[in-house]
């Protein structure tokens, strides 16, 4: 197949667990279908099972064709992907898409605070290591700064559908250091009791008082950083959090009126087995996150200087990683959990859940979301927006950052500015992420040809993964299968003209 390659990047007794355990690699070694149905006699009586559990999430699990297919590939939180971004694309660009575009449509915001306390070893992201929290106060003012150069591209107060605080670590700030932000941002936007402001939250450093003061700010859902609460695997990546402290950061949040919590958990970290994954998801599903997101672990010391301090050998292979992976996926269905797409799962009330069942799920920079598409305006060192058919990111170290600020121009370092094409091929890969399927009439109007005809150079491709049992294909649709959501990135890097073209030295994350 012409795929482009790409380098690599939730208690049951003891008996019910051998019982389970046994009956997975059962399963596994014959190849069946694992669905939530199978498993209602078995475990009925268990208080996560939820019978609201659908059969469209079925997933099917082919080692085999997981491993012959490419192993990296984008997450598709936007497209084009960052990588295609270049500098030709200035503030006056960006400027220009926000006198045009922000005024009348509710909008999102995203703000990045870039410090952390201490370092993860895992950690890729783009991050300041400090314990002096007064170096947030001069960052705090920038951010004012650039919110006001924002704002001159606009007329009144836009509505402010969602809010996003990413980092780093944005519970570094202090109670008075958030306030001051969200005075800020109350000054430029208009915030309401329907809009969704989310934060992601250490609960290493933060107190249920500091959990209050937030609900009191407007912050209404959290994201809660867990990993592995394995105490040899938090050990190796230096990330030492007790379930005590975490449990106490999830009843602060419901105490004091959060409508979502998410759990993040990695897997494919040292020392990591199938048996400790399954023990760290009983003590988390005890914690009944509305939301659980598992991240891969890409293991890249020549990238990522911090994971040099991680024992390459204790890091499980690429063969337990995906035996890691394929007992969580199943164990989380049969616990009662939506698979909301690629590493994301939810409970069938949360709004996810529901916007997947509606077909209204959307994809953004900040992953899986609930509102529809609108344009998002962000803030801070490296953060990355998109407003209409452009993408901009802001400069990525800090002095560079301030500089731009201190000359008064917003600090944009390099975008992107979509042709007619990019933006098709956006909602198709928006359509397979967030649906699974393409209705081949939804795109008739921006095509103006037949769908196989637009897209005749992808249909060899197509027809090879229908092949393989990944989707199905009539003259009207493309319905991926359940052997093939758990790949979904694979199936949508089909539509990625840029890969086709190899246009790319990016390294991406592994698929799976």
């Amino acid at each position: 197949m012409n795929f482009p390659s790409a380098p690599a990047q939730t208690k049951i007794d003891l008996l019910y667990r051998h019982c389970f355990t046994l009956l997975l690699h059962m399963l596994i070694l014959s190849q069946i279908v694992i669905t939530p149905a199978y498993f209602t006699k078995s475990f009925k009586k268990n208080n996560h099972y939820h019978p609201m559990n659908t059969p469209h999430i079925n997933i099917e699990f082919d080692r085999h064709l997981i491993a012959s297919l490419p192993t990296s590939g984008p997450r598709y939180t936007s497209y084009p992907t960052a990588d295609r971004f270049n500098t030709t694309f200035t503030a006056t660009h960006l400027q220009t898409a926000l006198q045009q575009h922000i005024g009348s449509q509710p909008v999102s915001l995203y703000v990045h605070i870039p410090f952390c306390n201490t370092i993860c070893y895992y950690c890729g992201c783009n991050k300041i290591i400090t314990k002096d929290t007064s170096r947030a106060d001069r960052y705090i003012q920038y951010l004012d700064k650039e919110l006001a150069l924002l704002a001159q591209n606009w007329q009144g107060k836009p509505l402010l559908a969602q809010l996003h605080f990413g980092g780093g670590t944005p519970t570094f700030l202090s109670d008075d250091q958030l306030s001051h932000i969200f005075t800020s941002i109350r000054h430029y936007f208009t915030l309401t009791s329907q809009g969704e402001y989310s934060i992601e939250i250490d609960p290493r450093k933060v107190t249920a008082s500091t959990v209050a003061h937030l609900g009191r700010l407007g912050f209404n859902r959290m994201s809660v950083g867990i990993q592995d609460f394995n105490s040899t695997v938090q050990q190796a990546v230096n990330r030492i959090q007790s379930e005590a402290e975490t449990r106490s950061v999830i009843e602060a949040a419901r105490n004091n009126g959060f409508q979502s919590v998410s759990v993040d958990l990695i897997y494919g970290l040292p020392h990591q087995t199938e048996a400790s994954m399954r023990c760290t998801l009983d003590h988390v599903l005890e914690l009944q996150p509305d939301r659980i997101a598992m991240y891969h672990y890409a293991h890249l010391p020549h990238l990522f200087k911090p994971q040099r301090r991680i024992d390459t050998a204790a890091v499980p292979d690429s063969s337990v990683k995906l035996d890691i992976l394929q007992n969580t996926v199943q164990y989380l269905l049969q616990q009662g959990y939506i698979f909301i797409g690629m590493d994301h799962f939810a409970k069938p009330d949360d709004e996810l859940a529901i916007a997947l069942s509606e077909g209204r799920l959307q994809r953004n920079f900040q992953g899986y979301s609930t509102h529809a598409d609108c344009d998002l305006i962000a803030i801070g060192v490296s953060s990355i927006g998109k407003i209409a058919n452009t993408y901009s990111q802001n400069e990525k170290e800090i002095n560079a950052y301030y500089q731009a600020l201190d000359e008064n121009r917003l600090p944009v370092m390099r975008g992107y500015q979509l042709n007619a094409d990019d933006l098709l091929r956006r909602q198709v890969i928006q359509d397979l992420m967030c649906r699974f399927q393409l209705n081949y009439h939804d795109y008739s109007a921006a095509m103006q040809q037949p769908f196989q005809t637009y897209f005749a150079a992808e249909q060899a491709d197509l027809q090879q993964l229908a092949q393989l049992g990944l989707l199905n294909l009539t003259d009207q649709q493309l319905q991926v299968t359940p052997k093939g959501r758990l790949l979904i990135r694979n199936i949508a890097m089909v539509f990625d003209y840029y890969l086709r073209q190899k246009r790319t030295d990016a390294q991406y994350s592994r698929t799976l």
